[in-house]
């Protein structure tokens, strides 16, 4: 049975973001490039554009990965807390209950 690491979960989710912010960046940048190469803006301007959606983007990975954190640190310390308290028997029911769900996750993994 694996251990759960709630810094790497949060590591994921926080990457998760960011590759989606990349993308999102990404696709901005392409419209840019098309706008450009149309002549409905100048490179001058989209290089502005660019920029600005850079700092949007990067701004709100930052406030997302502050607020994801901020949210799930102190509930991941609670837990930790909660579980020194537990007995013996407590914790043995919780990891046989993690063990479930585990072998049902490879089960349906590998269906």
């Amino acid at each position: 049975m694996s251990k759960i690491n709630f810094g790497e979960e949060v590591k994921k989710m926080v990457l998760a973001g960011v590759g989606a912010a990349a993308l999102t960046a990404e696709k901005a940048q392409q419209i840019v490039d098309y706008c450009v190469d149309k002549g409905e803006i100048t490179v001058e301007q989209g290089k502005v554009v660019n920029e600005e959606l850079k700092r949007n983007v990067k701004d709100a990975v930052k406030t997302t990965s502050d607020k994801m954190t901020a949210s799930i640190k102190p509930k991941a310390d609670e837990l930790m807390n909660a579980m020194e308290d537990m007995t013996a028997e407590e914790i043995k029911a919780i990891k046989d209950k993690l063990a479930a769900l585990e072998t049902k996750d490879s089960d349906d993994d590998a269906q």
